[in-house]
């Protein structure tokens, strides 16, 4: 079985970024605070090699890491 690139917490952050959930309302869902949530976006864009969360979220979805 393959290894998830994401970490359990990253995985919960992008599957609340794809159903418009705003680093507000992830943060409070998760019990994070804002800046936790923006790390997170941040690391799994670098991991990526990509620049923006649109970008990520194509990529996390064609590597199927997130589904829709």
């Amino acid at each position: 079985m393959n290894k998830s690139i994401l970490t359990k917490r990253e995985k919960e952050v992008f599957e609340q970024l794809i159903i418009n959930k705003t680093t507000k309302e992830i943060a409070r869902l998760l019990g994070i605070s804002e800046k936790t949530v923006r790390n997170h976006i941040s690391n799994v864009m670098q991991k990526l090699g990509v620049k923006g969360r649109a970008s990520a979220v194509v990529e996390l979805l064609r590597l199927n890491e997130i589904s829709l």
